[in-house]
């Protein structure tokens, strides 16, 4: 059953639209420690209170209540939450008409088609069995009733909920099951076949409270603060000190956002430079810039970056 087909629709959708107050769910589990993470080094704190599910934002203008995030999900699509935190795999499970405002990376998985490898011809999944139609589970009904539909149309789908992985092969034939490493399925004796889509923590709004004014403003500061952090989260401040005759040298090697800063040392015996890189960079660029003339380089993480 799809989580969001009983709701009501139109004018019956609960809407928050007459307050200007934002009214945000975070979630609670898995993708709770990272969320409050992000928020915790956006300079936004949440407080609350033991067993308490509805704590308090260090953030003029929202109130939030925790929800297990397929529960967001629904809340966001019925219009009795603005804005909150999910994962893209029950939004396109749920079908819900959401908008996407940022991609936090956070917890990646794949949702996939897997299998025993005894089960695959040639490498692939065949359509059926040789005497009967596969049998696929899933907790995932809306995505994997579409990929029956295209790869295996007289499959019979089976509801799991939850270790989907243990089905096959006396229960099930075939599972659609979210993985992050596969280490789990391969451990039960599956192999993927398929990638149906990927998934991370994403923030989503309700369209419509995107439409009153005072609403959005305070949700893209929210957003513009959130990519501020991710933006840091890839990248570190490197500043180094250069004689003129290798300053050339060292800016041509140095990735940064635009152009880096130089100023000149005192007694105008060089420049000193200062660039936001690339963190991944950094093992091969260090190493680069000391043999390119730049001494006394330091290192230093990054809050925000705003470009």
């Amino acid at each position: 059953m799809n989580p969001v087909q009983n709701l009501p629709s139109g004018r019956e959708l609960r809407t928050t639209a007459s307050s200007s107050q934002v009214h945000l769910a975070l979630p609670k589990g898995r993708m709770e420690a990272g969320v409050l993470r992000l928020l915790a080094e956006a300079g936004i704190h949440v407080r609350a209170e033991a067993r308490g599910y509805r704590p308090r934002l260090s953030l003029e203008g929202f109130e939030t209540k925790q929800l297990k995030p397929q529960n967001i999900v629904g809340m966001l699509a019925a219009g009795s939450r603005d804005l909150g935190f999910a994962g893209a795999d029950w939004v396109a499970e749920t079908g819900a008409e959401l908008v996407e405002l940022l991609d936090t990376g956070l917890d990646p998985v794949r949702i996939v088609v897997a299998a025993p490898a005894s089960l695959l011809v040639g490498g692939a999944l065949p359509a059926r069995l040789a005497d009967r139609p596969l049998v696929v589970a899933s907790e995932y009904e809306r995505l994997t009733r579409a990929w029956i539909a295209a790869r295996a149309p007289d499959a019979t789908f089976v509801r799991s909920f939850g270790a989907t992985e243990v089905f096959p092969p006396e229960d099930a034939d075939v599972v659609v099951d979210n993985t992050a490493t596969g280490s789990t399925l391969h451990a039960n004796g599956l192999v993927v076949v398929e990638e149906v889509m990927r998934s991370s923590t994403r923030l989503y709004a309700n369209p419509r409270a995107l439409d009153v004014a005072d609403k959005r403003m305070a949700i893209d500061g929210l957003v513009l603060c959130l990519r501020a952090v991710l933006a840091a989260r890839e990248r570190a401040m490197v500043e180094l000190n250069v004689g003129v005759a290798d300053l050339e040298r060292v800016v041509a090697v140095l990735p940064c956002m635009r152009e880096p800063t130089v100023a000149g040392l005192h007694g105008a015996v060089g420049f000193a430079v200062r660039a936001a890189v690339p963190r991944r960079d950094l093992p091969r660029l260090v190493p680069l810039l000391k043999s390119r003339g730049a001494t006394d380089i330091v290192v230093s993480a990054c809050e925000q970056i705003v470009p």
